[in-house]
């Protein structure tokens, strides 16, 4: 599997694991609870493989924190009824520009 593929999967387990996280309501309720745990492990590994795979490390963390940052919040405000200020949006954009920014500068080394 191509490097990138581990890292957008070790993305989406990392999201699950967090929004079940809210979810499993201090880990009182057993099926959102596995999933955080179950979730988290998975993430680290398929992060853990998208490095073996090639991406450097500071790339690969950097996309999978605002990745992450970013989709939990837009979950959060769509369907946890957290709400998101525009601040909040300009933040998560800074976010990405950050990253963006870091995996453009790897390519010019």
């Amino acid at each position: 599997m191509p490097a990138a593929v581990f890292l957008a999967l070790a993305i989406l387990s990392e999201v699950a694991a967090t929004v079940s996280l809210r979810l499993s309501e201090g880990f009182s309720r057993l099926v959102p609870s596995i999933v955080v745990v179950v979730g988290y492990v998975a993430a680290f590994l398929l992060l853990s493989r998208a490095l073996v795979a090639g991406i450097p490390l500071g790339v690969a963390y950097g996309i999978w924190a605002a990745a992450g940052v970013a989709l939990v919040a837009i979950i959060g405000a769509v369907f946890l009824g957290d709400g998101l200020t525009l601040v909040q949006l300009g933040g998560i954009a800074l976010v990405i520009g950050g990253v963006l920014a870091l995996e453009l500068g790897a390519e010019h080394r």
